[in-house]
């Protein structure tokens, strides 16, 4: 698993991800969202380069938007593989996690 964090600014953070979101890839990505969702107020993720989702990578993403969402902050998840997509459509966390397709929309949509 790879990873690029980016600062727009405005207190938002671009985190760019590569791989599986596996057991390995989520255990070995989970303590960067960690302190992005602590650090930062808002945090769009590019999950373009992410071909596979499993369950801890679920729970790494839930995590990490409760942390945001209690503080009053935002976490978007842009560029979805169709399988991530239905990962997310299937456990229903479509509903609670906003996905867009791109990342003028995720910086938009955390603009408000």
């Amino acid at each position: 698993m790879e990873w690029n964090v980016v600062d727009l600014g405005n207190g938002v953070a671009k985190l760019a991800v590569s791989g599986r979101m596996d057991v390995q890839g989520a255990l070995a990505i989970d303590p960067v969202f960690n302190q992005l969702a602590a650090e930062k107020p808002n945090l769009i993720v590019d999950m373009s380069n992410v071909s596979f989702l499993a369950s801890l990578g679920v729970r790494t993403l839930v995590m990490s938007a409760k942390t945001l969402s209690a503080k009053g902050g935002h976490f978007v998840l842009f560029g979805l593989q169709p399988a991530v997509q239905k990962v997310l459509t299937i456990s229903g966390l479509n509903a609670m996690i906003p996905s867009v397709p791109d990342q003028a929309a995720a910086e938009a949509l955390v603009a408000k």
